[in-house]
């Protein structure tokens, strides 16, 4: 008798493990379940029409002035929305196949961004792009969308067809007529030559070496570089200067290119920043409104995002934390205005903002804030996604916690 009571008191007690454990895993799943269900809702509309060559005739252009009157940005928007969307899903659509139910909504998107593509750069196209003007704002999102390409490279370029890929190719290289202003802007004209030279194994060199050149000479201290000589308390680190610096890198080391030993000075930085980004998203999942490009919204966190996917976060800062405060982030900026009647981002930072809007963005700049959704990459059973939730640095200090590390600046 004694030995059944036993029995069944170690069976009821694997039952409620199991059934904590079941629920806990459900919790987790449930907030990766959130990032995608955001994700989607960003860039369906998008895709949707594109891959129908439809973009043009139903995205809404909205500039600080109003709806439809940025005439100068219509030319150049719908660029911008690609470019900068396909960065952000990329590392998602790189993940292999599986036969999950994200898997199966993975390999839609994965369709329609493959026809998108094919579309974008299909001349006889309605929604066709020029990568080489007018102006010089196409070699920004002529970048980013090279980054993407080089993050879902295992995915993506493969599901290409010839003609698109030379296609690609063809405009890629028409981006070179633009010339990079002496700031932020060197690392697109790098990015585009790193992408060239990952896909065809030639590329010209003297881009790649001038913004490394710059960089380093821009470079400001702990973590931050200038944008030009001066120094601008932005998120410029974190759209552009940072993450290409380290992706054009990597692929310099890949390659054997002669500076790519920068790579590991450059590492440092891109962690530093990172640490001090999750520093940033206050108790209440807040942060600083600082600087130009605020309707790029959580964005913002492409650093920290990075460093994430990368499994490179510094030893005092759990995975969860981040997932959980980039979850809080998320929640809090997408409110009541945040998308118009149809789905397409507004302008603005926390719901509908228009007068937050610099005077170079419209409605495809929006799309940026896509950037924080790199963690997508990761597997969902990383423990990037299944440890239990944590609070963040500031969570901990400003509860009292002592469960904390001090604060140190890098010195190189």
């Amino acid at each position: 008798m004694k030995n059944k009571k036993s029995t069944l008191l170690l069976l009821f007690l694997a039952l409620s493990f199991w059934g904590n454990e079941n629920s806990a895993f459900a919790q987790k799943s449930k907030e990766r379940e959130y990032w995608v269900k955001t994700m989607i809702k960003i860039i369906d509309p998008l895709y949707t029409n594109l891959s129908q060559n439809t973009l043009r005739k139903n995205m809404p252009v909205e500039t600080f002035d109003g709806l439809n009157n940025g005439n100068t940005r219509k030319n150049v928007t719908h660029l911008e929305a690609l470019g900068r969307s396909f960065n952000g899903i990329s590392a998602w659509l790189n993940l292999p196949p599986d036969d999950t139910k994200e898997g199966k909504l993975r390999a839609k998107y994965t369709e329609l961004v493959v026809k998108s593509i094919a579309n974008a750069v299909n001349p006889k196209s309605p929604d066709y792009m020029r990568f080489d003007g007018p102006g010089g704002q196409p070699l920004v999102d002529a970048a980013f969308f090279a980054q993407g390409l080089i993050r879902s490279k295992d995915q993506i370029w493969p599901k290409l067809d010839k003609i698109t890929q030379e296609r690609v190719i063809k405009e890629l290289k028409a981006s070179r007529r633009i010339k990079a202003f002496e700031c932020n802007w060197l690392m697109f004209s790098a990015t585009i030559e790193a992408a060239l030279l990952e896909f065809t194994g030639e590329c010209e060199l003297k881009p790649i070496h001038h913004a490394l050149k710059r960089h380093k000479e821009w470079y400001k201290g702990d973590g931050w570089y200038g944008d030009g000589r001066n120094f601008h308390l932005d998120y410029y680190n974190s759209y552009v200067i940072q993450p290409m610096l380290i992706d054009v890198l990597a692929i310099m080391k890949k390659h054997g290119i002669e500076g790519a030993d920068f790579y590991d000075v450059q590492l440092q930085r891109f962690i530093r920043h990172a640490d001090q980004q999750e520093k940033m998203i206050s108790p209440e999942g807040t942060y600083p409104v600082l600087g130009r490009s605020m309707g790029y919204r959580f964005g913002a966190f492409q650093v920290l995002a990075q460093v994430s996917w990368m499994k490179l976060l510094p030893k005092h800062i759990k995975p969860a934390q981040v997932r959980c405060a980039l979850t809080k982030v998320m929640k809090n900026q997408l409110i009541k205005g945040t998308f118009d009647k149809d789905g397409w981002l507004n302008l603005g930072f926390c719901g509908h903002q228009p007068e937050i809007a610099d005077r170079y963005v419209s409605t495809g700049s929006n799309y940026l804030c896509t950037f924080i959704f790199l963690p997508l990459g990761l597997q969902p059973d990383d423990e990037f996604w299944t440890a239990k939730p944590e609070k963040w640095s500031s969570m901990k200090i400003w509860s009292g916690s002592r469960d904390i590390k001090k604060d140190d600046a890098i010195r190189n």
